[in-house]
């Protein structure tokens, strides 16, 4: 039994996206006191409740820049078996359980609303959702031009666009923050001018709908990587046309990601060819890209 490994470390480099959101962390921090400030000397309830809401973002934005630094300071690490990778999936995942708690709490005080109306003021509110809509729409910018910024290709017969999933998770959050700002400036001047108090709450929950099926949608993408969950039968079968022969059948085999953009792979062969294992790894390297490689060959005789 000859084992034949590659084992590489991680290829994404997540710098560039981690200062990004240094950025936005920063931007949402400095609104966050400056409405908390402002609604404690006001006494508007509107700009000290959005105050609040920032602050839940910031601790969402704080999360996905602790992921990068933890990966990176991590990255040499033997303890993580295969590298860092997880660490972001693993932010990501928790910061859509977020996404999805926030959504809740949106579509609780909605509700309690449409029951219990309370008095608004349109003024201060409008000047509040504005702000928030500027400054949103500055952070989603500054994020959306990291989580497009990573296109890669493996050099085999095809191209992978590199997926952060932390970083993804930072953008959907701003964004829904962007989306409940307009759905909210939308709604205000309905109820202004309208009359229909009760065109607040309601845009309130479809906001509410909308955040948590984005963030069902993250939680099934980053879950899947951590769960090791995944259907690569149609790269399984290209490995089997690859290497089996009437010499040679493959025993065993296992893909699975280690990462947003990475995947592992390992062969268990039985052969009665000369082939050794870096025959079959080069193989392999002719139409797949894996970051971590093991064959594993097993000879045995056509010979009664």
């Amino acid at each position: 039994m000859q084992p034949n490994c590659s084992t590489g470390t991680s290829l994404t480099d997540h710098r560039g996206n981690e200062k990004v959101t240094l950025v936005v962390v920063i931007i949402t921090l400095i609104m966050m006191v400056a409405e908390i400030v402002a609604g404690i000397i006001s006494g508007s309830m509107a700009l000290l409740s959005d105050g609040i809401h920032m602050g839940t973002h910031a601790v969402a934005l704080f999360i996905t820049l602790a992921a990068y630094i933890i990966a990176r300071r991590q990255q040499g690490n033997p303890a993580f078996a295969f590298g860092t990778g997880k660490v972001g999936v693993l932010a990501g995942y928790t910061n859509a359980i977020l996404l999805i708690i926030a959504g809740l709490a949106m579509a609780w005080e909605s509700i309690h609303r449409i029951i219990d109306p309370v008095e608004i003021h349109f003024n201060e509110a409008l000047i509040v959702a504005v702000i928030g809509l500027v400054v949103n729409l500055v952070s989603a910018v500054i994020l959306g031009r990291g989580e497009s910024g990573h296109t890669h290709s493996h050099g085999h017969d095809h191209d992978h666009g590199h997926t952060d999933h932390n970083l993804r998770a930072a953008y959907l959050h701003v964004l829904t923050d962007a989306l409940t700002s307009i759905l909210a400036i939308a709604a205000l001047l309905i109820a202004k001018m309208a009359g229909l108090v009760w065109a607040d709450p309601a845009v309130g929950i479809l906001g509410a709908v909308v955040v948590i099926r984005w963030a069902i949608g993250l939680i099934r993408q980053t879950g899947s990587i951590l769960l090791d969950l995944g259907d690569f039968s149609d790269e399984i079968s290209r490995i089997r046309e690859g290497l089996e022969d009437d010499q040679t059948r493959i025993c065993d085999i296992h893909i699975w990601q280690i990462s947003e953009n990475e995947r592992s792979l390992i062969v268990g062969l039985e052969t009665s060819s000369d082939r050794t294992p870096a025959d079959y790894h080069q193989i392999l390297q002719e139409f797949t890209g894996f970051q971590h490689t093991t064959i594993e060959v097993n000879r045995f005789s056509n010979q009664a």
